[in-house]
């Protein structure tokens, strides 16, 4: 069967996730984070691809990013794979693949959702039960976003800097969302993206997909329904476009 193509598209805000194979870890010490931080941020500001946000896990890497061309993204990916691979193998004198398949990559509708995605890719670690609260875990945005560090990897999004006048007016509210509710279908959505499918509502991709030549609104898998056919509740995974990941392990 043919692997779906990726929808990526120059210009606006994706959700990436980068995943060991078979769930295996990609970094076993701080050592292992700074070396791939490091490749990170060189390779995206020389590819032309910005990152919006990030958070470094045991076994995988979620990264918000928009690429000035589409062809960018990928090769930046590619590119930083390659050259971790061989640190990591020379380090730990192992051969073979560290990555499972191909990187996901899901495009972000930016008004809607690109602070939710944001927020669950940085909150990731306190879902892992890792640590009490995002600022706890060094190796991700949040703490740039916030205001207790400065990051050169982190080139926050005009919809971040649209949350307040002041650097301080930023942090506060970029803060105070962690400690709202997330809803059931705000999470659901969000698991679906990182298996793929876009954070964008229809009207949006329909219009984008006009603009663009491309086919982005997914069409219904199988036969026709017959008139009159009983019908029955769809699943988390039909509503979002697709099945929701395994989420054992090192968070989602």
């Amino acid at each position: 069967m043919a692997r779906r193509a990726r929808t990526i598209i120059g210009g606006l805000p994706h959700h990436l996730i980068v995943r060991g194979n078979d769930r295996q870890a990609i970094f076993r010490d701080d050592a292992d984070r700074r070396r791939f931080k490091a490749d990170l941020t060189e390779i995206a500001a020389e590819a032309g691809v910005a990152i919006h946000g990030y958070v470094m896990m045991t076994n995988h890497v979620h990264l918000i990013a928009t690429p000035e061309r589409a062809e960018a993204l990928s090769g930046a990916i590619q590119r930083l794979g390659r050259r971790y691979v061989r640190y990591y193998n020379d380090r730990y004198q192992r051969t073979g693949t560290l990555w499972e398949g191909r990187f996901r990559a899901a495009l972000i509708e930016a008004d809607r959702y690109l602070l939710a995605c944001l927020r669950y890719v940085e909150n990731n670690p306190v879902r892992a039960g890792l640590v009490r609260r995002p600022a706890d875990h060094s190796w991700s945005s949040h703490r740039h976003h916030i205001g207790l560090t400065v990051d050169d990897l982190v080139s926050p999004h005009p919809i971040y800097w649209g949350l307040g006048n002041t650097p301080f007016e930023r942090e506060q509210a970029w803060l105070a969302m962690f400690d709202e509710r997330v809803s059931d279908s705000e999470l659901a959505r969000m698991r679906a993206m990182a298996m793929g499918t876009p954070a964008a509502e229809k009207g949006y991709l329909a219009v984008l997909g006009q603009q663009t030549g491309r086919a982005l609104v997914a069409r219904p898998v199988g036969r026709p329904r017959k008139s009159g056919a009983a019908t029955r509740p769809a699943g988390l995974g039909e509503v979002f476009g697709a099945a929701l990941p395994d989420l054992r392990g090192d968070g989602d």
